[in-house]
């Protein structure tokens, strides 16, 4: 005996059979894939998933993608790539106390965002003048897994990355959708609310009493008090969801953060620039379509969303790059 033991997939199915919450996805029970494929091995389908996600373009370009300071130079700032790790990490960690699928939570958290635009939200807000409705990066990320960078995911995971944001309607399918949904705002306003402090944008002092009251001093510990609250309620309720008076804090600090953070009057000038980066490049490559590289030429695509492709993929400095080249 070498004193290892051999986990192939058969193996870790039958762990979920035994060891999951009765609610959980498991792997056998999958929706599937468009495109059917052979088992693996050693990998169940979401775990798979995990592995394409992460080795796509898309990922690799989060590292010079927004989160909230533009193009930062301070090397701590959170990008939209640290981002998705703290997502992911906080995502697996309520899947796995609540008996939920880990890998599948897992997809999802690392797909949630690769169909960011440059900027943040403010390049949605720039996307949604060339569309019917609005732009939203959740649609865009399932598009790239789809048709820009076709990797045959399951249903499981581009229904999680579809509705992880909380607006999306209809709500995720899965549990470990959920998970996705409450981690990414988890994690977006606890980062951001250090990242804001480290700009000098706001003092710890600022913060509203409620958040204070409800999850203690600010710190890193504010993200443990926030999946405890998550955890304890859905155990007694049977679905994901987080303690009231808990989300009422987390949404009045989340307001909080949209008034003096994201939409303040200083970063005005910052918007409107990235705001006219954008359009000036979606304006130049519908006006000269041979200029978008053949990667995002789908042939079922008109000029607008070929544009669009292309630019809602570009990193920050890229996008800045480009304009600067154009002007």
């Amino acid at each position: 005996m070498s004193g290892l033991i051999r986990r192939d997939r058969t193996y870790t199915e039958a762990r979920e059979a035994e060891e999951l919450s009765p609610l959980a996805t498991r792997s056998v029970t999958t929706r599937g894939r468009d495109v059917p494929e052979e088992l693996d091995t050693w990998r169940t389908p979401f775990e798979r998933d995990r592995d394409r996600i992460t080795h796509s373009k898309a990922f690799r370009r989060l590292k010079h993608k927004t989160q909230v300071f533009m193009n930062p130079d301070g090397d701590h700032f959170v990008t939209r790539l640290t981002h998705t790790l703290q997502v992911t990490q906080i995502g697996r960690s309520l899947a796995r106390y609540l008996g939920l699928n880990e890998p599948l939570t897992e997809a999802i958290c690392l797909g949630h965002d690769v169909g960011h635009s440059p900027f943040g939200h403010t390049g949605e807000d720039a996307l949604s003048s060339y569309v019917d409705g609005e732009w939203h990066h959740a649609a865009q990320s399932v598009r790239i897994y789809e048709v820009l960078e076709p990797a045959n995911l399951t249903w499981e995971v581009r229904d999680g990355i579809r509705a992880h944001s909380w607006k999306v309607d209809p709500p995720p399918a899965s549990p470990e959708g959920y998970c996705c949904r409450l981690a990414d705002r988890i994690a977006y306003l606890t980062h951001d609310v250090d990242d804001a402090v480290r700009a000098g944008i706001i003092t710890l002092d600022d913060l509203p009493g409620a958040a204070i009251s409800c999850f203690g001093p600010a710190g890193p510990h504010w993200i443990q008090s926030m999946i405890e609250a998550v955890v304890d309620e859905s155990a007694q309720r049977g679905e994901v969801v987080m303690d009231p008076e808990a989300l009422e804090a987390m949404n009045e600090l989340r307001d909080f953060m949209f008034e003096r953070v994201y939409l303040r009057p200083e970063a005005e000038g910052q918007r409107t620039r990235a705001i006219e980066i954008i359009r000036d490049l979606v304006e130049y490559y519908i006006a000269d379509p041979e200029k978008v590289p053949p990667t995002y030429q789908q042939d079922e695509a008109d000029g607008v969303t070929r544009a669009i492709d292309y630019v809602s993929g570009m990193t920050d400095r890229f996008a800045i790059r480009e304009w600067e080249q154009l002007n």
